[in-house]
């Protein structure tokens, strides 16, 4: 025999068997809580259909959706909001340092390279002795600067007192190159920092929220394929039973007989 519609849905107030539903302590706290929103008078024994069940259950997980795309998309907004900002701009330390070279600078830095070569080095060294052969076995018959070498100690001081402020020069403009890298690396570090850390607010919106919210659902469509099945069965029986007594209609003979 089909079952007694002898339960009220508390949502649409028609009468329903037990089995067309489910009681509210059967539920998840927020599925109850959006019922008795809907329904104040709603208590844990109240009765609601499988139809209504099914609309807020959509609902819920709509809200759900909605909620985390929110989310998301304010955090991407923020993203966008710190990557436009002018002080993440990163520059290119080769335009920014060669592009402002004077023709001085540049001799500086061609200067200051070649001393500290060892092209200088060498040549500075055959220089001397062919300088001071020439003045030692008056080689050629010249001898423009006898022992102990005096004009060559004057050239020799010229050279380092003129060598030692372009090379001075050229570290100038070595350092002030550092402080525009070390400008540039904390401009990217900076812009690195603030990615990184919304990154990191995205994965913990994630784990923290969306990851619970994700599991939630899945245990929603678990319920309601286990309802669905149920329900099935249930009209199964209900098929079997209707068949069952059809047949004792038709064969009332077969049944009695059957008795004895």
């Amino acid at each position: 025999m089909p079952s007694e519609k002898n339960k009220v849905c508390v949502i649409c107030g028609k009468h329903f068997s037990a089995s067309e539903g489910l009681f509210l302590r059967d539920l998840n706290s927020r599925l109850k809580a959006k019922i008795v929103a809907r329904a104040d008078f709603a208590r844990n024994s109240s009765f609601i259909c499988l139809k209504d069940l099914q609309a807020i259950r959509i609902e819920d997980m709509q809200s759900i959706i909605d909620q985390d795309l929110e989310a998301d998309q304010k955090m991407n907004a923020e993203l966008q909001k710190e990557l436009a900002k002018d002080t993440y701009v990163i520059r290119n330390l080769n335009d920014t340092v060669n592009g402002q070279l004077t023709r001085g600078q540049k001799t500086a830095d061609a200067v200051a390279k070649f001393g500290g070569s060892w092209g200088f080095i060498i040549t500075f060294v055959i220089i001397l002795i062919v300088w001071m052969t020439i003045n030692v076995v008056h080689l050629f018959g010249v001898n423009f600067d006898p022992y102990p070498f005096i004009l060559l100690n004057l050239f020799l001081s010229c050279v380092a007192a003129i060598q030692a402020p372009i090379i001075m020069m050229s570290q100038n403009r070595s350092a002030e190159r550092d402080r525009f890298d070390a400008e540039n690396d904390y401009r990217t570090n900076t812009k690195s920092e603030m990615e990184i850390r919304i990154l990191h607010k995205k994965i913990d919106q994630m784990n923290e929220v969306q990851w619970p919210h994700i599991l939630d659902m899945e245990k929603m469509q678990i319920e309601v394929l286990s309802e669905i099945q149920n329900e099935i069965q249930t009209i199964k029986l209900e098929q079997e039973t209707l068949k069952s007594n059809s047949r004792n209609k038709r064969h009332p003979s077969r049944v009695t007989h059957e008795r004895f």
